[in-house]
């Protein structure tokens, strides 16, 4: 490891980095200068003590990079604050487009705040070292997102905090990561409401008050697009016969598919390339649109912007397409969660089927003195 000076742009004092390789992470920026050209005194015992501080870094510096991988826990990790490790975490690995990493850092610090007997708003110069992160505590922290969360929110939170620690644990704090026999847990979710193939029809022969909105919806209802991948859609990506998507929002994962020819009509002329398909208002007014369009179509349901994405996964099964076909159609990477929207689609017609089979009186008549 090498301390490798570097002198201001005006001359008058040396910064010092530490560099152990050509790689990236491979140099740390210590904060630490000295002045070229002391002045007085202070200046120069200044200078005396920074280097002594630069070494003490160097020294702490080796130690924590030997420790890293090798099943060995640094003294120094163990006594940080590790909320500046999770935050500098989640600065690192955010995304505006889906804040669950914030979100999920948000819930940490509140479950610290109670657990050391203050409120869940009282976050400020709150201090939890690795040390007191143990299997308990991580189940406890599972604990209070289930109490506090609904649907799959605690178990994607819990999902996201067990990689951070991982990430902890290579980074020198833990010698293993104190949640990964722990589980990822959610609620069991409420079956979302899903347009049959009548109401699918209704819906399109139903007026709705903002046109972009309408535009979108028709085009999510014969593709399945999500909406953060309808929203920013540019004219660039619709093609001749084709929806072209390099990443997915969510996932990632690039997707083709064929522009159905009720889209390719209710899009009308085309932009340039760079601008955007739609011009939708935010997120919540277009559902509040939807919904009320919903409501005039004589649907009773509550239909949200992803329920669409639902109704074309159930719409195509109810139809024979293979759930394997489906599922790439959703620009999902396995079947996984299609074959398990198949399995409760089957369940909730067997019990339909169940109900008719019980037995019935002649005449509805014979149930009044019933």
């Amino acid at each position: 490891m090498n301390i490798v000076p570097r002198v201001s742009a005006d001359g008058t004092k040396t910064f010092f980095t530490l560099e152990w390789g050509r790689k990236k992470g491979a140099r740390l920026a210590t904060g630490i200068f000295i002045y070229v050209k002391p002045k007085d005194k202070t200046e120069r015992d200044y200078n005396i003590q920074s280097l002594k501080n630069l070494d003490l870094i160097k020294a702490q510096t080796l130690v924590d990079l030997q420790t890293r991988g090798r099943g060995f826990v640094s003294p120094a990790r163990m006594k940080e604050n590790f909320l500046d490790f999770f935050e500098k975490y989640v600065k690192k690995n955010k995304s505006d487009k889906n804040r669950s990493l914030s979100c999920c850092f948000s819930q940490f610090k509140k479950f610290v705040a109670l657990d050391q007997g203050k409120t869940e708003n009282d976050t400020d110069d709150l201090r939890i070292c690795a040390a007191d992160i143990l299997p308990n505590f991580c189940e406890r922290f599972r604990k209070h997102l289930l109490d506090n969360l609904n649907g799959e929110t605690p178990a994607d939170y819990f999902m996201r905090f067990k990689k951070m620690l991982t990430v902890a644990q290579e980074s020198g704090y833990f010698r293993e990561s104190p949640a990964a026999k722990l589980k990822c847990i959610s609620h069991e979710s409420s079956e979302k409401d899903v347009l049959e193939v009548p109401e699918f029809l209704q819906l399109l022969q139903t007026h709705c008050r903002h046109v972009e909105v309408r535009k979108a919806v028709v085009s999510s209802l014969y593709s399945a697009l999500r909406w953060c991948d309808v929203e920013p859609l540019e004219w660039w990506q619709i093609k001749t016969d084709k929806i072209v998507l390099r990443r997915q929002t969510k996932t990632g994962v690039p997707l083709t598919l064929p522009l159905h020819p009720v889209v390719a009509a209710i899009l009308g002329e085309r932009g340039n390339p760079d601008e955007r398909v739609f011009r939708l208002p935010s997120y919540d007014t277009v559902l509040d649109i939807l919904q009320e369009w919903v409501t005039d179509a004589g649907i009773d349901k509550k239909i949200t912007y992803h329920c669409l994405r639902h109704s074309v996964a159930d719409i195509l099964l109810a139809a024979g397409v293979d759930v394997h076909t489906v599922a790439a159609f959703l620009g999902q990477k396995n079947a996984k969660q299609v074959l398990e929207r198949y399995k409760k689609r089957v369940r909730q017609n067997n019990i339909n089927d169940a109900s008719k089979a019980l037995p019935v009186l002649d005449s509805s008549d014979n149930l009044v003195n019933f």
